[in-house]
């Protein structure tokens, strides 16, 4: 039993709500009541957002990668970096830095994750014994902290834009069809210990990696689940998806993809207005990484067009430089600030610009993982975050305005608590398994970065 003296239910903020958690969902919901001994109590209780696209291992290479060489700088000399560190990282690495990620989404306000997983294989492209050996140290990681996982494993054919061969790095994330559909299957086989709410999709890295005949061989096997894809995060990715298929990424998936609420485009910063509204009205969700975005120099997403017509989004924290649901959030409204000279931009009407963008967020990042969560209702997954109404950034703020506060003023230490599918992994601010998780980070961290 949980007892808030406040909570965010679909139809508004309600007073001293009491909610029974039943295997894992929510069983009852009843505003008005009076707590009962045994009741966890909290000041305010929301919907827990879902982090929809996460590279884990990105992670540990945060606060290595700011520093400016000579010439420019930009995604594709940051990529270079990455594909360096990535030839370091061994299983037992991999498992620490991403129970490490996961208990931070946690501590932030992320009751899930949608982990991106393209790294399969050794350093150089030979598989594991166990080909699923890498998505394996995922699953450990999520059991380790009890956060919901969305796996997505990424078929990545190609090095470039018209089937360049792979290349350094990308060795370890490259497989033709013949060898995506077993590794597929040891991932699924793997995946039947997980909890109940863990959920396999598909991820088609990008048209960068794959063809439009080989797309189409591996499409079928993410029936029924999420698909994620990156699609139009650079300029030049656009160009050069001309040049090639004689259409603009968005555009030409649209075209020959069964795209429908089931997918989740992955970033979407550059598309036209034809492409707002097609991917729009076909019911995808846009997967945006504002900060991670902001740190690539990627662009702006276009969202007052992307609400005009109806179009779901949710966030994802992407490369893990910084994990913070609010400032994900803040850095979105942000950016439409400073493209159009303008304030309080994501909102349709009036309103709490800070509660639109969260409960959007909810249901959208719900939707792209396949996840039924995004609200405090009957019958849904208990994803439900708590927050501290005492935090200076939130003391004395109305109900309606607390997601303003959280979004907008607040930095870390607003959660108090956090249920992941029913179960409490974050009491009084801190993972349950923090300790635990911490110590095996630290004996990984510092080799690795000396390494490199």
């Amino acid at each position: 039993m949980i007892f808030a003296k406040q909570a965010l239910l679909p139809q508004g903020w309600a007073q001293d709500v009491r909610i029974t958690l039943s295997t894992g969902h929510i069983a009852s919901v009843q505003a008005g009541s009076v707590a009962e001994p045994g009741d966890t109590r909290v000041a305010a209780l929301l919907p827990a957002l879902s982090n929809l696209h996460s590279h884990a291992f990105q992670r540990a290479m945060a606060g290595m990668t700011e520093h400016r060489a000579s010439g420019p700088d930009s995604f594709w000399t940051w990529r270079r970096l990455m594909y360096r560190f990535l030839d370091r990282l061994t299983p037992e690495q991999i498992e620490a830095i991403a129970a490490l990620v996961f208990m931070e989404m946690q501590e932030a306000g992320f009751a899930g994750v949608g982990e991106f997983h393209y790294v399969h294989h050794q350093p150089g492209g030979r598989p594991y014994d166990d080909p699923a050996e890498l998505s394996v140290r995922i699953f450990a990681a999520a059991r380790k902290t009890g956060i919901g996982l969305t796996h997505l494993p990424v078929f990545y054919a190609y090095g470039g834009a018209g089937a360049q061969p792979l290349s350094g790095g990308q060795q370890r994330f490259g497989s033709t069809v013949d060898s995506f559909g077993p590794l597929f299957t040891a991932i699924r086989d793997a995946a039947g210990d997980m909890p109940f709410d863990t959920t396999l999709g598909l991820a088609p890295h990008s048209l960068r990696a794959v063809t439009p005949a080989t797309l189409a061989e591996v499409l079928p096997l993410g029936v029924g689940g999420p698909i994620h894809m990156h699609l139009a995060e650079q300029q030049q990715e656009v160009t050069e998806i001309v040049d090639w298929l004689g259409a603009r990424p968005v555009e030409w998936i649209l075209d020959n993809a069964p795209v429908g609420p089931d997918w989740c485009g992955i970033h979407v910063t550059h598309m036209t207005d034809a492409e707002i509204t097609g991917l729009a009205k076909s019911g995808a969700v846009a997967g945006l990484c504002p900060i991670t975005e902001g740190n690539l120099g990627d662009g702006i997403f276009a969202g007052p067009d992307w609400l005009l017509t109806g179009g779901a989004f949710g966030i994802g924290s992407d490369s893990n430089v910084r994990i913070a649901l609010g400032e994900e959030l803040r850095q979105l409204e942000y950016s439409q600030r400073l493209r159009d000279r303008a304030r309080n931009v994501m909102i349709l009407g009036e309103g709490s610009v800070g509660q639109t963008l969260y409960e959007r967020a909810a249901r959208g990042t719900a939707q792209a993982l396949g996840r039924d969560a995004g609200r405090i209702a009957v019958g849904a997954l208990a994803d439900l975050v708590a927050l501290d109404t005492d935090h200076p950034a939130l003391a004395g703020l109305r109900p309606g305005q607390l997601l303003d506060g959280l979004i907008f003023a607040a930095g870390d230490g607003t959660v108090t608590d956090l249920w992941s599918a029913g179960r409490h992994q974050v009491k009084e601010g801190r993972h349950i398994a923090r300790d635990a998780i911490l110590r095996d980070w630290r004996n990984i961290i510092g080799p690795l970065r000396e390494a490199l």
